[in-house]
């Protein structure tokens, strides 16, 4: 991170447990060296044990990212970027409305059974990350499934984990494949609007539908982080957790960016 990216993002960063009398020990490596090792593995892709040696030791690294995945943290540090970018794009820090999709992503040799299927739809052998998005592509929330898992399934618990996060939210966009009983559920127990757009079927070719390229945008923005072109993480939360870590690198670089002056 530069210095100014590192000027945003140190206010955000959790508090550690020593440091509010909670007890623990001091940490040996400091937090800009741990992040900047994070964020290094997502952006370019490399194995845990491959980390340059400019960085702490791998296994070190390794246990600060498992700890942040256990405890919520790197959800709690995203959640608060998130709300630092859309105050600075003059939106309320919590979003009234959001648009749902699904990627399938294929899987390493590391990916067990038990996380992983075949989506017969996008033919692909591996997992399947359902993530819900605001108006700005930004993330509110992710899971990840085996491939063969639903849409709208999976669809259910996101949506209730989601609308249950954020109270303001009120509508949420969909395609096609989430039809049925999901929007009568969304209504009745989650006090919550499932648009759907619908391609019409007098078009040809590609065609950029409203709303829907907004959560497109967002899964191009992950491809962009070599970690996350194909799932090598053994579990799903490490895999969720991955997701949350490249949205830091988009919202950090966003903050940091600099802003030209208006008269």
């Amino acid at each position: 991170m530069s210095d100014a990216a590192w000027a945003v993002v140190r206010p955000l960063l959790p508090v550690p447990a020593w440091l509010r009398g909670r007890g623990g020990q001091p940490e040996a490596y400091c937090h800009r060296a741990m992040l900047d090792a994070i964020r290094y593995l997502v952006d370019n892709g490399t194995k845990w044990r491959a980390l340059p040696a400019d960085f702490p030791p791998w296994d070190r690294v390794y246990a600060f990212f498992r700890r942040w995945r256990d405890h919520g943290l790197v959800k709690e540090f995203h959640d608060r970027l998130r709300r630092k970018v859309r105050e600075q794009a003059g939106r309320d820090p919590e979003p009234s409305a959001g648009v749902i999709d699904s990627q399938s992503i294929k899987a390493d040799a590391v990916v067990g059974r038990d996380s992983r299927g075949f989506d017969g739809g996008k033919l692909i052998n591996g997992r399947k990350r359902h993530a819900v998005v605001d108006t700005l592509g930004l993330l509110l929330g992710v899971t990840v499934t085996a491939a063969d898992v639903g849409d709208r399934a999976a669809a259910q618990v996101l949506l209730a984990q989601v609308a249950a996060a954020h109270h303001r939210l009120a509508l949420v966009w969909a395609d096609g494949a989430y039809t049925g009983n999901l929007v009568e559920y969304c209504l009745a127990a989650l006090v919550l609007v499932l648009a759907i757009v619908k391609r019409r079927d007098d078009l040809r070719g590609f065609v950029v539908l409203p709303k829907r390229w907004i959560v497109e945008r967002f899964f191009a923005h992950l491809m962009r982080s070599r970690r996350l072109v194909r799932d090598f993480e053994r579990s799903t939360g490490s895999a969720e957790a991955m997701v949350y870590w490249s949205m830091t690198l988009l919202m950090t670089r966003r903050l940091a960016r600099p802003r030209p002056s208006r008269a």
